[in-house]
């Protein structure tokens, strides 16, 4: 809602800064309760960055083009997932934990800096917040979309947490487990590469059945049987349900009330973590018991559905919604 109000870019490089400080900070906690508010702070600043940098790809991409646009920058966060996963845990080996924490912090405030030349695109003027906030609550579109991100961050990324689990549970390293579910990452990064060159050229609603088929048969292949090979099978699997799916959803979300635009994709960023926790709390109980057959199951069931709810909507909306006038890309 700040970026809608004072600009993107403007609400971007605060919220590196905040990020950048909130790490150092971090790093120098003495104690685990201040460590815990910093690494809070840290999130929040962060989780600024994200959404708002989706609403500035929203505002500078044509939408015929902005789900290529979208699964570039996609694959790249997702490339920086993975790096950050491998290179942290033998940076904190070798240099100590807080280590881990200063690093990051630097590259936000360096990126804060590098920001400042990025142009700020034109956006709508917005009265009052209620009225604002109102606007996006008011269509059903959006509201649509939102239900179908809490669904999604449930089974996607509420599940996959669960994928290093099932090896640890079997006695299989943190290390190996660690590094079968991050092949997750490697599939976003593959798979959002195909969908940058299928984008525009198929309809949205056949690249979120695309998706979903991945999921489900992710899923599927894991409830059946877990260990090394499936679990990274279903990883990658999973990179290519986020990639097909989740960009077709979240140019959806950049679309369906562009003249409140940063306030939308944060309604939709907030459902999609919001379904992610409410996931992961439901299906401890199942983890914690070795019932990982039953909880993978369970996640495939209910990626069936999400899937055909999502792709005949899309398909719906397509038809009968005025195309957007984007904004043009600024100079």
């Amino acid at each position: 809602m700040l970026s809608d109000r004072f600009g993107r870019v403007r609400v971007m490089r605060l919220a590196l800064l905040g990020a950048g400080l909130a790490g150092l900070a971090s790093a120098a906690m003495p104690a685990l309760p201040a460590l815990i508010v910093a690494r809070v702070a840290a999130g929040a600043c962060f989780g600024a960055v994200i959404p708002t940098s989706l609403t500035y790809v929203g505002d500078t991409f044509q939408v015929s083009v902005r789900q290529r646009a979208l699964s570039d920058l996609m694959g790249l966060m997702a490339l920086g997932t993975a790096l950050a996963t491998g290179l942290g845990g033998v940076l904190g080996d070798l240099a100590g934990w807080r280590a881990a924490f200063t690093v990051p912090a630097v590259c936000a405030l360096a990126c804060a800096v590098a920001l400042r030349t990025l142009p700020e695109p034109p956006r709508a003027e917005i009265g009052g917040l209620g009225r604002h906030v109102g606007a996006v609550l008011r269509r059903p579109w959006a509201l649509l979309v939102f239900a179908l991100a809490f669904v999604e961050g449930a089974v996607l990324l509420g599940m996959l947490t669960f994928l290093a689990t099932v090896l640890q549970h079997q006695g299989v390293s943190s290390a190996l487990a660690g590094l079968a579910a991050a092949a997750y990452g490697l599939g976003v990064y593959l798979f959002s590469q195909v969908v940058k060159r299928l984008a525009g050229g198929r309809p949205v609603w056949s690249l979120i059945l695309i998706g979903g088929a991945q999921m489900c048969a992710g899923y599927a292949i894991v409830a059946v049987e877990a260990n090394l090979g499936t679990v990274a099978l279903t990883a990658l699997l999973l990179g290519g349900g986020w990639s097909f799916m989740h960009s077709s959803l979240q140019t959806w979300a950049t679309s369906v009330v562009p003249q409140a635009r940063g306030t939308t994709v944060a309604f939709f960023a907030s459902c999609l973590f919001m379904g992610s926790a409410v996931a992961s709390w439901a299906a401890g109980p199942l983890a914690g018991s070795g019932s990982y057959g039953l909880l993978f199951g369970l996640a495939a069931a209910v990626a069936a559905p999400l899937t055909v709810v999502a792709a005949v909507s899309r398909r719906r909306y397509g038809a009968r919604a005025p195309e957007e006038d984007a904004a043009p890309r600024p100079e």
